[in-house]
C-alpha cells in the first residue's frame, strides 16, 4: 500500500517497485490508509509523514494499534531526528528519506533491509 498526497510519488514507487509486485493499493492520506489496510491487508504499508487530514505518523499509530504485525515504511521528505524518533515511536518497521528511494526496493524484499537502527539520525 502506497500512502502519499502527491500522485506523481504515488507513481514513482510503483514504477521503482513493480519488479516485487503488479498489486498496489494506493491512498491519498492517513484517514484513507487507515480505512483501507483491514480490507487490504498489505504486505508492506509505505507511508508519507506530512498530508493533509491525518498525517502518516497518526495513521501509523492507528495501523499498527489494529495490526501489531503491520509492517510500515515511513518515507519523508523531512528526514530529521526529531521526526525519525517521532515515526518510530508511532510504530514504523522502518523510515527512509525520499532522497533514498533506491533502497526501497531491498528494504521491501529483505535482501538489504535498512532498518530504523541502521542509520544515525
Amino acid at each position: 500500500m502506497i500512502v502519499d498526497d502527491h500522485a506523481e510519488m504515488r507513481r514513482l514507487l510503483r514504477t521503482t517497485l513493480s519488479h516485487l509486485t503488479s498489486e498496489f493499493v494506493e491512498c491519498v492520506d492517513g484517514t484513507d490508509a487507515v480505512a483501507e489496510f483491514p480490507r487490504q491487508r498489505p504486505d508492506w504499508t509505505i507511508m508519507d509523514v506530512t498530508m493533509k487530514g491525518m498525517d502518516g505518523l497518526e495513521a501509523t499509530r492507528r495501523i499498527r494499534s489494529q495490526s501489531p504485525a503491520a509492517k510500515i515504511l515511513v518515507l519523508t521528505q523531512h528526514d530529521s531526528p526529531p521526526i525519525r524518533s517521532a515515526a518510530l515511536e508511532a510504530g514504523a518497521s522502518a523510515y527512509l528519506s525520499k532522497d533514498q528511494l533506491g533502497e526501497i526496493a531491498a528494504l521491501l524484499a529483505g535482501t538489504g533491509a535498512v532498518t530504523p537502527t541502521d542509520r544515525k539520525p
